[in-house]
């Protein structure tokens, strides 16, 4: 077994989670389709119910993708490369490249890159003087910088401070309702 594939038990549970994910979601798109009540789904027709837990799925699929894509920008941003994310994918570098253009990018002078995290962006950026700062909004609109006096020693640091902003100024799951 390598390292990315999964135990049986482990498959079991992700099943399981998965399943339990979708069947809110599959009820509130019959519940759409038919003008019934979510906890009605189950009463229609095996072919309504079933084309219902298809829908579900494209979504899930649509947002899988997403969020795959966002978790290769940030491993971008942390400088892992095209050849790292298609090793991890199991793909060729040109693979990953092709599947995630924007996801490794190569800095402008002065700068370290930027962070996708928890909703918001931020940019790290270095000072003339060496130090390392950033500059980021989180996803809750906040806005936050450590710039101008560029604090931090190395980009990483600089990176973890930005994180912290960014995860402080997520959304939380109640603001997205």
């Amino acid at each position: 077994m390598t390292a990315f594939e999964i135990t049986p038990e482990e498959q079991a549970e992700l099943d399981k989670t998965l399943y339990d994910a979708l069947n809110p979601l599959a009820s509130a798109i019959r519940s759409r389709e038919t003008g019934l009540s979510a906890d009605r789904m189950w009463d229609a027709s095996p072919v309504e119910v079933a084309l219902s837990v298809l829908a579900a799925w494209k979504v899930m699929d649509g947002e899988v993708k997403r969020l795959t894509e966002q978790a290769a920008v940030t491993a971008g941003s942390y400088g892992a490369s095209y050849e790292q994310l298609g090793a991890v994918w199991g793909i060729t570098r040109q693979g990953a490249r092709k599947k995630w253009p924007d996801a490794v990018s190569r800095p402008a002078p002065g700068t370290a890159g930027a962070l996708a995290l928890f909703g918001g962006t931020a940019e790290l950026v270095q000072s003339p003087s060496g130090g390392w700062g950033w500059t980021g909004r989180g996803a809750d609109g906040a806005s936050g910088t450590v710039a101008e006096q560029a604090p931090y020693a190395t980009a990483e640091e600089a990176a973890a401070h930005a994180g912290a902003f960014l995860k402080e100024h997520a959304l939380d799951i109640d603001d997205q309702v």
